[in-house]
């Protein structure tokens, strides 16, 4: 058995991580590429048509801020998490953590 036999339960696994990974990073501003190579060095790799969606997704829903730095040649909008999206990355984690230790209780 190859790993490729389960590429589509690990990518169901992975994706919502990637929320929590993305709400912790962005503690400090950071801009789309940026974000997906921290992610990808920090090993959750993911690619742009997933993440610039989620960013859009998580900042409407308030727990992303943004804005345009124009001082470049090319504008870059800049996300920050906002003061609930570091709540919700804590749930995150606690919830995150407890799956863990339930799943080694399994036989």
């Amino acid at each position: 058995m190859s790993d490729e036999e389960f590429d589509g339960h690990l990518q169901e696994l992975r994706r919502g991580t990637i929320v929590l990974a993305s709400l912790r990073l962005l503690r400090e501003p950071g801009y789309g590429y940026g974000l997906l190579e921290q992610l990808g060095s920090a090993g959750f790799p993911t690619d742009a048509n997933t993440l610039y969606p989620l960013l859009r997704r998580l900042e409407k829903q308030g727990y992303l801020t943004s804005e345009w730095n124009t001082d470049e040649a090319r504008p870059r909008k800049f996300y920050r998490t906002s003061d609930a999206g570091l709540r919700l990355a804590d749930t995150l984690i606690r919830e995150l953590e407890a799956i863990a230790a339930a799943a080694k209780t399994l036989p």
